[in-house]
């Protein structure tokens, strides 16, 4: 079942194509199937952005999605069978910061 479809429409994702919903979903477990050891990591909605999971590989190596909301997000990763944290409460991890470091430096990010 996709990860959208168990809440209903929320405000995020009301006028969001369903081939768009797909592609993320998609991406996501394309992300999981394709690295080591990833986490994922729920950052909050802002007045700028929406609810968001982050997925991080064990190299650092990251991708960023929006959902409908927190709980979508942290069922997301239940279904994707990935360790799941707030960001709010745990922060990144530093392979993070140091992949995103290393990407600019080669200039590939």
């Amino acid at each position: 079942m996709p990860f959208w479809s168990r809440r209903g429409k929320s405000a995020s994702t009301a006028g969001v194509p369903r081939a768009d919903k797909e592609a993320i979903e998609t991406h996501l477990r394309q992300f999981v199937d394709s690295r080591l050891f990833v986490e994922a990591y729920v950052e909050p909605s802002t007045n700028v952005t929406s609810t968001t999971v982050v997925l991080i590989a064990h190299d650092g190596e990251w991708t960023r999605r929006a959902v409908a909301s927190r709980e979508v997000a942290f069922d997301v990763a239940k279904r994707l069978e990935v360790p799941v944290y707030d960001v709010n409460q745990t922060g990144y991890p530093a392979r993070m910061r140091e992949w995103t470091a290393r990407q600019r430096r080669e200039g590939s990010g």
